[in-house]
């Protein structure tokens, strides 16, 4: 018997937005435990919330992003259920009328593009953090009505690697429009996998488990690849699925349960009294659409238009300010993009990783990166020069031009310098000379290292090569058969 996995996903992203979603409260990371809460946060009495308008607009650019209608008006609900990480005994969302419904998204996967719709996205508040110890438990209210919004797939992926792409593709568009740092390791994006096994053609789902706490993408391909195998090997035995809640195990490489689960809970949701319906004009709307930064496929468009290949552009747009630098130095005149990528890629952020670095921290400013790629890709340089210069301006935060010129590193391009040059080598490597016209062709690049040698490393190789055939010949090919 075939079975078809059956994937769907649900996507908390939280906005980073000044303030919290309903009050005044900042949404800093990493501070002193419940330093970032104001009254409302630990549901005193007679406190009210009120809408963060920014998170307002930030949810319309995802929205949009996402290719949903969008809701003109913001409608608010109670979720009911008493849990230490929401002292009011309830969460504010929208069960009913969700700010964005109706999207989808292209993702691509080794078998192509395919693309996942998405049933709707809502605004709500994020809850408290809570930290256990053996003996007690702590909470933190610090995070406690951070604005959310949550993003939910429709099941309509069926393998771990389209679950990764898919959250992947997400955290991109978050990033991309700066909505979110989308960090996982630190809970701003966070995702709970819902995957079923069914017979292959049947349209009904099977019993499904839920998968949660994955913080890296990695661990996502590597979770829902181990749980579809788990349950097609019960299925195949003839058990049954049993609906639970399970988390992977980074140790073990598998997932473990977490706790089973019953039937649906009632969570009494009902209209949020004190959040009276609000209409968004379409100036709001459209301010929000218009001011949207630019999404990782326009870039991949306009990257592909200057000749850039797949491999390339993956590995700019990995990084949101990496992708600005590289528009920014294009706009500048750089001459050779893909000289600047494999630079970017290579040099810079081997460097940067090795100092424990991000790229916001890169001290080489655009006019400096175009000089040296244009000198690169107009022979003033060679490539090893290159580096010498790059690794100057990343250390030592020098200019690119004075870096070159007070190291006396342009390369000798005068045909005439070279072939004096040429002219030396050849006379002083007579027998080198016999044997490369005997056959002997490794010796070409012993005399072409000869003259990058006598002109410290200052002539251009390709002409001294040049120059060094047309004076001794092509190497002739030896006849091996006897």
């Amino acid at each position: 018997m075939e079975f078809e996995p059956v994937i769907g996903i649900e996507i908390h992203v939280e906005l980073k937005s000044k303030t919290k979603m309903f009050s005044s409260a900042p949404t800093s990371f990493g501070q002193k435990p419940n330093s970032c809460a104001v009254y409302y946060d630990f549901a005193f009495p007679g406190t009210m919330p009120v809408v963060n308008k920014e998170a307002v607009s930030y949810g319309i650019k995802v929205c949009k992003a996402l290719n949903m209608t969008i809701n003109h008006t913001l409608y608010f609900d109670r979720k009911n259920y008493f849990y230490p990480d929401l002292p009011k005994g309830y969460q504010i969302t929208q069960q009913f009328d969700p700010i964005g419904r109706d999207g989808y998204l292209l993702i691509e996967t080794k078998d192509g593009e395919k693309k996942v719709t998405i049933e709707q996205a809502h605004l709500e508040e994020d809850t408290a953090k809570q930290l256990h110890l053996n003996d007690m438990s702590l909470v933190d209210f610090n995070r406690c009505g951070t604005p959310l919004i949550e993003i939910v797939s429709n099941p309509d992926m069926h393998s771990g690697e389209e679950a990764m792409k898919y959250v992947e593709a997400i955290r991109e568009i978050v990033t991309y429009l700066e909505v979110s740092d989308g960090k996982m390791e630190n809970g701003s994006l966070r995702c709970d996998i819902n995957i079923s096994l069914r017979e292959k053609g049947s349209k009904k789902l099977g019993v499904k488990t839920e998968c949660k706490n994955l913080n890296t993408i990695s661990n996502i391909k590597a979770a829902v690849d181990y749980e579809i195998a788990r349950q097609r090997e019960l299925l195949m035995k003839g058990e049954k699925i049993t609906q639970e809640t399970r988390r992977y195990d980074e140790t073990l490489k598998k997932t473990v349960i977490m706790r089973k689960k019953t039937d649906a809970i009632d969570y009494k949701y009902f209209r949020e009294p004190n959040i009276i319906p609000i209409d968004l004009d379409d100036d709001f709307i459209n301010d929000a659409i218009y001011s949207m930064n630019k999404l990782p496929y326009q870039y991949k468009k306009d990257f592909k238009a200057i000749g850039l290949s797949n491999y390339e552009i993956e590995l700019l747009l990995k990084d949101r300010q990496v992708v600005c630098y590289f528009e920014d130095c294009l706009a500048l005149g750089v001459k050779n993009p893909s000289v600047l990528v494999s630079l970017i890629s290579g040099d810079i952020m081997g460097y940067l990783n090795k100092n424990g670095k991000t790229f916001k921290d890169l001290n080489v400013s655009k006019e400096n990166m175009v000089y040296l790629v244009n000198a690169l890709e107009e022979k003033k340089i060679n490539s090893k020069q290159g580096k010498i210069v790059l690794e100057k301006m990343l250390v030592e935060n020098r200019d690119s031009k004075e870096i070159i010129s007070s190291l006396g590193l342009q390369m000798l391009s005068d045909e005439k310098a070279i072939e004096k040059i040429v002219d030396i080598v050849i006379k002083e490597n007579k027998q080198v000379v016999d044997d490369y016209q005997r056959g002997k062709d490794h010796g070409l690049g012993y005399l072409v290292g000869q003259v990058m040698k006598m002109s410290k490393g200052q002539a251009n190789p390709i002409i001294a090569k040049k120059l060094i055939i047309e004076k001794i010949g092509e190497c002739p090919k030896v006849n091996t058969n006897h």
